[in-house]
């Protein structure tokens, strides 16, 4: 089995996975315990933290440690909404966001809050004329991911948070697609607020972080808690911690060479499927609003369901979007932004590249996608005839 599902989870890195087992093992005391071996857990929990802050460019006393991305976003958005700059209860939100911001904003509008969400244009971006259109004296929050984890589009956070600040709004952003693929050390600071994620870069799973400028007098959503600043309850998963350090250092060290890669992979397997493009639409922007390893697209009249058990029959793993997403078998969150009908959303498959991926398994892959694409096209001519004889 040849694996393109690098964006739903990554394999574990053997050098993170060697930092988790020496942690776990060697520091494993509480970091609130007064004791010196809680003190040594203390130290190494702040020595990541630090670490993780300067990767970012970003004041270390606003960095969190969470279980994931997921509740990375949710604790961000409460805090924010904890302390707004201003008076108001209106939301704008990206239509394509992650699910766990979605299940957020969902539990908000029963509370009272208001939200506007905003479409992407037909090459995956932000519609920044209806987000401009949408903001509204009352309006206290943005929250729009940097890169969509479905199609990989790069939205323009630097000019969103331009937007936010003359505004007064605060600007919540989903790097948990971003962080790792693309140098975000200019644009973390810009934010309010930002998540991230372990598994997405060679981390382990369960294990990610929350970004909230220390200038944000939030208050806990959960109360009572005494880890993270009382941001989230829970003992802190130092060894996890560690490893997801060792994990950004080195996917960090590499942006340029995985960059450069991913452009030629993403390009050569587009490429194979020409003898099929007139039944193929991807989806993407211009290369500096392209995220290279992800390939959202389309064949027309071909459920992407059913795409991707055949390439799973076939020995390769690809998926049909989020894998948050799949598990309620609801159509990809980005085929609604872009505006696809129910038949055009059902069609909607992914392709991720990582670090093992191949010209050579891309060629591969293309080559039995057009196999397939072409089978299945003669089989419903085949069918079509015999319907018509009957």
């Amino acid at each position: 089995m040849i694996y393109f599902d690098f964006a739903a989870t990554t394999p574990l890195d053997a050098d993170a996975a060697e930092a988790y087992v020496k942690v776990a093992t060697e520091y494993f005391g509480n970091t609130q315990s007064l004791h010196d071996i809680g003190g040594q857990s203390q130290q190494l929990l702040e020595s990541c933290r630090e670490e993780l802050a300067n990767a970012f460019a970003i004041n270390k006393k606003g960095l969190y440690f969470t279980s994931g991305g997921s509740e990375g976003n949710f604790l961000a958005i409460e805090a924010l909404l904890s302390a707004p700059l201003k008076s108001g209860n209106h939301i704008i939100a990206g239509m394509a966001e992650h699910s766990s911001v979605h299940g957020v904003l969902k539990r908000l509008k029963k509370n009272g809050y208001e939200v506007t969400f905003i479409p992407l244009t037909s090459n995956g971006l932000m519609d920044m004329n209806f987000l401009l259109s949408s903001i509204r004296p009352e309006t206290i929050l943005i929250t729009v991911q940097h890169v969509n984890s479905e199609i990989g589009t790069i939205q323009p956070v630097e000019e969103i948070a331009k937007i936010a600040k003359e505004n007064k709004i605060h600007f919540h952003s989903d790097f948990v697609q971003s962080f790792g693929k693309i140098d975000v050390t200019t644009l973390a600071p810009l934010v309010s607020s930002f998540s991230f994620s372990g598994h997405k870069i060679y981390g382990p799973k369960g294990i990610g972080g929350v970004y909230i400028n220390p200038s944000i007098a939030w208050k806990p959503f959960f109360p009572g808690g005494s880890h993270e600043s009382g941001l989230r309850p829970g003992t802190v998963n130092v060894p996890a911690i560690a490893a997801l350090t060792v994990a950004a250092q080195k996917i960090i060290g590499r942006l340029d060479k995985d960059h450069t890669k991913f452009q030629l992979l993403r390009e050569t397997f587009i490429e194979t499927l020409e003898p099929i493009k007139e039944s193929v639409k991807v989806y993407q922007a211009d290369d500096h609003r392209q995220l290279a390893n992800i390939i959202g697209m389309r064949i027309s009249g071909i459920e992407g369901q059913w795409m991707m058990l055949e390439c799973n029959r076939l020995g390769f793993a690809i998926s049909t979007g989020s894998a948050c997403q799949i598990g309620m078998q609801a159509p990809a969150k980005v085929t609604e932004a872009l505006g696809l009908d129910k038949d055009e959303a059902k069609e909607f498959i992914r392709i991720s590249l990582g670090h093992s991926s191949t010209k050579e398994q891309v060629i591969t892959l293309g080559e039995t996608v057009v196999k397939i694409v072409k089978s299945f096209k003669m089989a419903s001519r085949d069918r079509k005839k015999q319907s018509v004889l009957e």
